[in-house]
């Protein structure tokens, strides 16, 4: 009789005795540790008569805080990602939803790693309480709420034409002698507006301006880099990416939201929103030419201006998106390009 090949010879039952003991001793496998999110390079910028240096990227948290349970969470969730992926600057004020804001940033600030101390936050003055004593009162609600003894920076959230500068300029330098905040600034401020606010300070000084900024709408930044350069005030640019459009969004059918369109009337009106809707598919084409994102162009196009862009982000995946682009630095022949573009729509 022909012995069988070893290769046809019929094999054992799976499910014998002996294979189910040998499979019974096996350790279960586990799933590997979640990856810890790579921390992102924010060098700092050195301003006279700020403590420590100005982080040159932050995350704003406007509008945050008004919604429901849920969007509170994921709003929690992107400031606990920013922070952990290495953000420092975070920029907040007692009007974003009624002091809500304020509360979410100092609770997760309270259980991130050594209780967030080294978070440099941001909190402004509402247009509304520029009087000497709403302006301490102000102050004091905000430090309860952010559960800090202090803050780096104290803005003037926007002029009242109603309340002099003589009033309120003083009132808060009276904060910083205390050190209650370690310097001043303002937002939405205009150069006259900035000289008028210098004249009423007698040691403190004005270290930043934070008004909307970005490569479609130079409305309010242009006219200050020179005033701003020249007397040492850092430009804090809001809206950065143009509510998304220079992040790529809403540039293929998909319709902005309403309260974007509403807090960007000026890009996204009838009459603009056609050519701004062109110009950042061409920037978009630049982009992919140059093998970069779109938003990497936009912060560090302001970058080049001399200006720090505060990103918005109700999510940690945008933080994310928003923290890739920052990482990737285009050439300065595509910054210029870009600069180039944008400015031939706005003529």
């Amino acid at each position: 009789m022909t012995p069988t090949p070893r290769s046809s010879r019929p094999s054992k039952p799976a499910n014998s005795a002996k294979t189910r003991a040998a499979a019974g001793t096996k350790k279960p496998r586990t799933a590997p540790p979640p990856a810890t999110p790579a921390l992102v390079t924010v060098d700092g910028i050195d301003l006279p008569g700020l403590r420590r240096p100005h982080p040159a990227l932050g995350l704003g948290l406007w509008g945050r805080g008004r919604w429901s349970t849920e969007d509170e969470a994921r709003t929690k969730a992107a400031i606990g990602r920013a922070y952990e992926r290495g953000i420092r600057w975070f920029d907040t004020a007692e009007v974003y939803g009624a002091g809500r804001s304020e509360r979410l940033l100092g609770d997760v600030l309270a259980r991130a790693a050594g209780g967030g101390h080294d978070a440099f936050v941001v909190t402004k003055v509402s247009w509304e309480h520029l009087r000497p004593a709403q302006v301490r009162a102000s102050l004091v609600r905000s430090l309860e709420r952010l559960a800090r003894s202090s803050v780096d920076l104290y803005l003037v959230h926007a002029p009242d034409p109603h309340v002099p500068l003589s009033e309120t300029m003083p009132a808060l330098e009276a904060l910083w002698k205390e050190k209650k905040v370690g310097a001043l600034g303002v937002s939405n401020f205009s150069v006259e507006q900035l000289e008028e606010a210098g004249r009423h300070l007698s040691e403190a000084r004005i270290v930043v301006n934070q008004v909307r900024y970005n490569l479609l709408d130079r409305t309010e930044g242009d006219p200050l880099r020179e005033y701003c350069r020249s007397h040492d005030i850092l430009i804090e640019a809001y809206s950065p990416l143009a509510r998304g459009l220079l992040a790529g969004r809403s540039l293929d059918g998909r319709r902005l939201p309403p309260e974007a369109r509403r807090l960007s009337s000026k890009l996204f009106d009838p009459e603009h929103r056609p050519t701004m809707l062109e110009t950042a598919r061409a920037l978009r084409e630049l982009a992919s030419d140059a093998g970069v994102p779109l938003a990497s162009i936009a912060l560090h196009w302001l970058r080049r201006q001399g200006a720090a862009p505060v990103f918005g982000a109700s999510r940690p995946e945008q933080v994310d998106q928003n923290l890739s682009a920052w990482a990737v630095r285009p050439r300065a022949a595509v910054l210029e390009r870009a600069d180039a573009l944008a400015r031939g729509a706005l003529a």
